[in-house]
C-alpha cells in the first residue's frame, strides 16, 4: 500500500475512532437486560419489586427483587416516576446519555477534517510522486520489453514489400553506426497505411521483435481526455520515456484520432485534440532530437492526417499494407493452420485461391469459424466441407433455418436465381458461377456467387456491362417466366444503377468520353462523404442521365435476349433449385447443357474461388458481391 492512502486511512481512523467507541459504549449501557414494556415496569414499581435503577435521558436500566434485570424506555415526560420510586424505597441513579463535550466538537468538525484530508491527498498528488494515483498527465503506454514474449517476422506473412520497407528500420536499431557514418539519417516516423485487419499492428510487434528493442505501443484515443492539456502532457511524458530506454519504438495505433487536420472540427482551434497533436508534431521535430526513438503509427484514414504530420522530418516514410495476394494468403492459411487438425480433403492452396479479397484478420476468422463448424459437427479434423460452410457464414451469414417462405416465394426466389445464373454463365468475360442457393441466409433469401478465378485490380468496360447485364439477370426472369415484378430486385437496380453511374461520371466509359463529373465534399471531422457538388451544366446533367439510363437499358435488352434463347435451360435451373435448394458450378453447367446432374457422393470437389472480389478503392466501382435477393422489407 502506498504511503498516500496510508496517510488517508490514518486520518480517517482518528477521526471515526471516538464516535465508534462513544456508539459502543453508549450502545452497550443502554441494552443491559431484556427489554420491558413501560406498563409492566409501572406495575413492578406499584408492587414494590424494583430494587434499583439507573435512569438515563429517556432510558431506564435497572433490576428486580429477583436479581432479574431489564430496561425500558419511557415515551414521554413522566414527572410522577420519580415520586413513585421515593415512595418505593427505589435506589435511583442519574446518568447522561449525551456524549461528551469533546465528543460532540469533534463530530462537528468531522465534515471539515475530510474536507482538509482530501484536499491535502488532492494536492501531494498533484506535486508529482513515483506513486501518484491521480497521474492524468502520465502516458498510458504498454511497454514490451525484449525479455518478453516476442513477435517476429516468422509470425508475419503476406506483406513482404511491406517487410522489405521495415527491414533498414531494424538494421539501424540494431547497428546505428552503419548508417550514420556514410551521413544517413534513419527516418524518425513510419506511417502503416492499410484497409483493416491487413496486420498493420502485428507487423510493428514483428519489427521491435526483429530488432530486440523496448515496446512503447499506445493507441490515439489514450491522449484525449475531459481535462484540458492532459493529452498534450501525456505525449510530453511518453517521449521522455522512450528517451530513457532509446533506442526504441513508439507504435501509435489509429493517429487519426489526434492527428487529424488542425482548424476542421466543431472544437474550434483551442481544443483538446489540436493541442495535443501540436505537441506531438514538436516532439516528433522540434528543437530537441529523439535520436533513436523511432515513432511507427498505423490509421486507415491517411487522408484525413494533417499536412505537418506527413512532412518529411516527420513521417518520412509511408509503408502500404495491402490486402494479401494468393500467395500471401497462402502464407497467413498456413500460420493460422497451425495449431488445427486438418483432414486429408484440405488443400490450403485451395482455400487461398478461393479467398480473393479476404484480409488477414479475415483469413484468422475463416479458420477459427471452420474450426467451430468442425467441433459443432464431432469432427475429428477440419475438413473442406467445414470451411465451406464457414465461408458461406463469413461472406452471407448464417443459415436462417426457422424463416418460413411460402411456396410461391420460393418458386419466385429460384427463378430469380436462375435468371442471375444463366446471365452469369452465358455473358462472355464474367466471373465463373461457383454457387446458387435459394436458402436464407442473414439478410437474403438467395444468393448467386460469382467470383474471379484471379485476382482483380482493374475491371474492363466489357465486364462492367456484363455486371449490369447479370444484375438485371433476376428481374427479367421473373418478368417473362412469371409475369410478374417483385421487391425482389430492388437490390439489383439499385447496384446497376450506381455501377452505371460510375461508369459515366468516373470512369470515363460512355458516349460523354474521358470524363469525371461531380467533386466529392466530405467533412474531415465526420470522416464520411456528405455530399457531391455538381461541376457541370444542367444540359450535361440531362445527357449523364441518359447515358445511365442507355447504359442499363442495353443491359436490360441484353439479359432480356440471353433468357430468350435460352427458356428451357432457365426452367431446369428454377427446377433444380425448388427441389436441390443448393446448386454448384458442376450442376450448373450440367444442367445449361441439357445433361443430368451427378450424383453429389461421387463429384470431384471444385476448387475454384467462392468468396467476392472487392474492387479497388481508387475506381469507384461496385464490389462484386454476392447477387443477394433481400426482401421486402430489408
Amino acid at each position: 500500500m502506498s504511503s498516500n492512502r496510508k496517510i488517508i486511512l490514518l486520518l480517517v481512523a482518528f477521526v471515526l475512532a471516538p464516535v465508534v467507541v462513544f456508539q459502543i459504549v453508549r450502545g452497550s449501557s443502554v441494552s443491559q437486560g431484556p427489554e420491558m414494556p413501560f406498563t409492566r415496569f409501572m406495575q413492578e414499581v406499584e408492587q414494590g419489586s424494583v430494587r434499583e435503577v439507573t435512569i438515563a435521558d429517556s432510558y431506564v436500566r435497572g433490576r428486580l427483587s429477583t436479581g432479574e434485570r431489564f430496561r425500558t424506555y419511557i415515551p414521554m415526560a413522566y414527572p410522577e416516576l420519580m415520586t413513585m420510586l421515593r415512595r418505593q424505597n427505589v435506589v435511583v441513579r442519574g446518568e447522561s446519555g449525551r456524549p461528551s463535550a469533546w465528543v460532540t466538537g469533534l463530530m462537528g468538525m468531522l465534515p471539515f477534517l475530510l474536507l482538509i484530508g482530501v484536499w491535502v491527498y488532492f494536492m501531494r498528488q498533484m506535486q508529482g510522486g513515483p506513486n501518484r494515483a491521480m497521474s492524468f498527465g502520465k502516458s498510458r503506454a504498454r511497454v514490451l520489453l525484449p525479455t518478453q514474449k516476442k513477435v517476429t517476422f516468422k509470425d508475419v506473412a503476406g506483406v513482404e514489400e511491406a517487410k522489405e520497407e521495415l527491414k533498414e528500420i531494424i538494421e539501424f536499431l540494431r547497428e546505428p553506426q552503419k548508417f550514420q557514418k556514410l551521413g544517413g539519417r534513419i527516418p524518425k516516423g513510419v506511417l502503416l497505411v492499410g484497409p483493416p485487419g491487413t496486420g498493420k499492428t502485428l507487423l510493428a510487434r514483428a519489427v521491435a521483435g526483429e530488432a530486440n528493442v523496448p515496446f512503447f505501443t499506445i493507441s490515439g484515443s489514450d491522449f484525449v481526455e475531459m481535462f484540458v492539456g492532459v493529452g498534450a502532457s501525456r505525449v510530453r511524458d511518453l517521449f521522455e520515456q522512450a528517451k530513457k530506454n532509446r533506442p526504441c519504438i513508439i507504435f501509435m495505433d489509429e493517429i487519426d484520432a489526434v492527428g487529424r487536420h488542425r482548424g476542421a472540427g466543431l472544437g474550434g482551434g483551442h481544443d483538446e485534440r489540436e493541442q495535443t497533436l501540436n505537441q506531438l508534431l514538436v516532439e516528433m521535430d522540434g528543437f530537441e532530437g529523439h535520436e533513436g526513438v523511432i515513432l511507427v503509427a498505423a490509421t486507415n484514414r491517411p487522408d484525413v492526417l494533417d499536412p505537418a504530420l506527413l512532412r518529411p522530418g516527420r513521417f518520412d516514410r509511408r509503408v502500404v499494407v495491402p490486402r494479401p495476394d494468393v500467395r500471401g494468403r497462402e502464407d497467413i492459411l498456413a500460420i493460422h493452420v497451425q495449431k488445427v487438425p486438418l483432414a486429408e480433403d484440405v488443400d490450403v492452396g485451395v482455400v487461398a485461391r478461393s479467398t480473393p479479397g479476404f484480409s488477414g484478420a479475415d483469413l484468422a476468422n475463416l479458420v477459427n469459424e471452420a474450426a467451430l463448424n468442425a467441433a459443432r459437427l464431432n469432427h475429428k479434423a477440419v475438413g473442406r466441407e467445414d470451411f465451406e460452410a464457414a465461408k458461406d457464414k463469413v461472406i452471407m451469414g448464417a443459415e436462417r433455418k426457422s424463416l418460413i417462405i411460402s411456396d410461391e416465394e420460393k418458386r419466385l426466389t429460384a427463378y430469380h436465381e436462375a435468371g442471375h445464373a444463366l446471365v452469369a454463365a452465358l455473358v462472355p468475360g464474367a466471373d465463373p458461377l461457383h454457387k446458387v442457393t435459394i436458402i436464407p441466409r442473414g439478410l437474403a433469401l438467395g444468393v448467386t456467387q460469382q467470383v474471379p478465378v484471379d485476382d482483380r485490380h482493374t475491371y474492363p468496360r466489357v465486364y462492367l456491362e456484363g455486371q449490369l447485364a447479370i444484375l438485371m439477370g433476376g428481374r427479367l426472369a421473373e418478368e417473362l417466366f412469371l409475369d410478374t415484378m417483385t421487391s425482389g430486385a430492388g437490390n439489383d437496380i439499385e447496384r446497376a444503377t450506381d455501377l452505371a453511374r460510375s461508369m459515366v461520371c468516373k470512369l470515363g466509359m460512355s458516349r460523354l468520353g474521358p470524363l469525371t463529373f461531380g467533386q466529392q465534399e466530405q467533412a474531415i471531422f465526420l470522416g464520411r462523404e456528405i455530399g457531391q457538388h455538381r461541376d457541370y451544366s444542367e444540359a450535361t446533367a440531362q445527357a449523364i442521365d441518359q447515358e445511365v439510363h442507355r447504359l442499363v437499358g442495353q443491359a436490360y435488352d441484353r439479359a432480356k435476349q440471353i433468357l430468350s434463347d435460352h427458356r428451357p435451360a432457365l426452367v431446369r435451373l428454377a427446377d433444380a433449385l425448388l427441389k436441390l435448394e443448393t446448386l454448384d458450378a458442376t450442376d450448373i453447367r450440367r444442367l445449361i447443357a441439357g445433361e443430368p446432374l451427378e450424383p453429389r457422393s461421387s463429384r470431384t470437389p471444385d476448387a475454384r474461388p467462392l468468396a467476392p472480389m472487392p474492387a479497388p478503392a481508387d475506381t469507384g466501382v461496385l464490389p462484386a458481391t454476392p447477387l443477394q435477393e433481400k426482401p421486402a422489407h430489408a
